[in-house]
């Protein structure tokens, strides 16, 4: 029998980036003992077949450490690119007048391609285009059907196939390419956990991977449009996370507007109940050197006050130097933070009220109770994950364990806050659900003898939905004789 290890430590998950500084099956278990919870596979590099090998690594992981490892596939969604110009680039001057159209012919320093008719369609007089991750603006002055003629409010050098940014029209464009479509079904044929899909612009945006998926992980919306936060409830209703990913939001948007979206972004999805990730530039500067500046750790300490379930490294774990000592240090962040006595103050200025369900009801009264009566954990009995999720989301004082007989739930509750779960086997009756908590709060060494744990699940058992018991009990310490260490 794999000899289980204890829960992290703190509440706060945190999820690294693969990537050539980390691909290797080596690395990931270092980076797994620095504190990883989660591992991002980013579809955008890379070709499917070299991830075989990387999810092969994380899943020989839960035999070695005995607990269910978690992969989110994050894919690339459509990348909105200028055309070549004659010599590879050319010099866009302020004030200067510039033309896009649908002419293939290289560009120069009056006009270029841009081969997306979406953008015709949509585009209106004075939106903003930017190009080169915001480096330069450009501002629409009228527009054809194959023509768009622009100011050149910020120029400098632009290249061939640079990257360009509408950020003031919703764009008739649908989330998912053929490449994230075909990456999408590797992805679900590995048995992947999360499915994170790029260019949300609005909930509709959501069902096509929804229905591709067919229920086999969960979806992701990243946050990343100006036009997704117009419609930001609706959105994370659709989902069954969400991603904070600051870096495209602070092209499209002023840079000081991405803090207060985040914090927004947090709070709604706490309050509806989804996993949210906060991600990009967290410790950026440790790609290149081993410890971070102190304003990149104030701003990882502020999403855990927040109360964010995750925090994410990308390249700082996927192409930097110090891949492990990134992940190292965001569990320390994490740590730290957590130890202050303001913590718990802090994470509950989000207000969540619980829906008028007993699962809900139930939810609440264990943070409540857990509190009151200094018990050492909140167990949670559940098959889709979803009771853990309501616990989760009322922050107790306390670690949640969570037993589920579904291996698939047990791993998508790695990006869940605060949760240790447990792939075991399901319970028949009342005295066996007990028994069954007890021994697994000692074995996980989340309670010891003389603790009070709080039992939560649903009877008859093996009916997903049916959440209507809450038990308090005492550890006595001796419940593991006869099952093993």
């Amino acid at each position: 029998m794999t000899k289980a290890i204890s829960p992290r430590s703190r509440k706060v998950r945190v999820l690294a980036t693969l990537g050539p500084a980390s691909n290797s099956a080596e690395m990931i278990g270092k980076l797994f003992e620095a504190g990883a919870d989660a591992f991002r596979v980013n579809m955008s590099h890379g070709d499917q077949a070299s991830k075989v090998a990387v999810i092969e690594a994380i899943r020989s992981l839960e035999k070695k450490y005995g607990r269910p490892t978690t992969i989110l596939a994050d894919l690339q969604g459509p990348k909105l690119r200028v055309g070549k110009f004659e010599g590879g680039r050319t010099e866009l001057v302020t004030g200067s007048t510039f033309i896009l159209d649908r002419d293939k012919t290289p560009g120069d320093a009056t006009r270029v391609e841009l081969p997306h008719r979406e953008i015709f369609e949509a585009i209106e007089v004075g939106a903003r285009l930017l190009l080169d991750d915001g480096k330069l603006v450009l501002r629409v002055e009228s527009h054809e059907a194959k023509k768009i003629v622009t100011t050149v409010v910020v120029g400098g050098t632009l290249s061939n196939n640079k990257g360009l940014n509408v950020p003031d029209v919703v764009l008739p464009m649908a989330a998912l390419t053929e490449k994230d479509r075909s990456d999408l079904a590797f992805a679900i044929d590995q048995g992947v956990d999360w499915i994170a899909l790029s260019f949300v612009q609005r909930p509709e945006d959501l069902a096509e991977a929804r229905k591709l998926i067919q229920g086999k992980a969960a979806l992701m919306a990243k946050i990343e449009k100006p036009s997704a936060i117009e419609r930001l409830e609706e959105i994370v209703e659709h989902c069954d996370g969400v991603m904070v990913a600051r870096g495209d939001l602070g092209v499209e948007l002023p840079p000081e507007s991405v803090p207060p979206l985040q914090k927004r972004i947090v709070e709604t999805a706490r309050r509806l109940g989804r996993p949210v990730v906060v991600a990009t530039q967290m410790l950026e500067s440790m790609i290149t050197a081993p410890t971070p500046t102190r304003a990149e750790v104030s701003d990882v300490a502020t999403a855990v006050y927040d109360g964010a379930d995750a925090i994410m490294l990308s390249a700082e774990s996927a192409a930097g130097a110090w891949p492990i000592e990134s992940v190292a240090m965001m569990n320390s962040i994490g740590e730290a933070v957590e130890r202050d006595p303001m913590h718990g103050d802090r994470i509950h200025f989000t207000v969540t009220r619980p829906d008028p369900t007993t699962a809900d009801a139930l939810a609440e009264s264990a943070k409540n109770i857990a509190a009151t009566v200094t018990a050492a954990a909140i167990i949670c009995f559940t098959s889709s994950g979803s009771t853990a999720r309501r616990v989760a989301r009322e922050r107790p004082s306390v670690p949640l364990l969570v037993l589920t007989p579904k291996i698939e739930a047990a791993r998508r509750l790695g990006l869940l806050w605060g949760t240790h779960a447990v792939h075991t086997r399901d319970v028949e009756s009342f005295e066996d659900m007990v028994a069954k908590a007890k021994r697994m709060a000692l074995r996980h060494n989340i309670a010891k003898a003389g603790d009070r744990v709080i039992i939560i699940a649903g009877v008859p058992f093996r009916t997903p939905g049916s959440t209507n018991v809450l038990h308090v009990v005492r550890v006595t310490g001796d419940e593991l004789k006869g099952y093993g260490s």
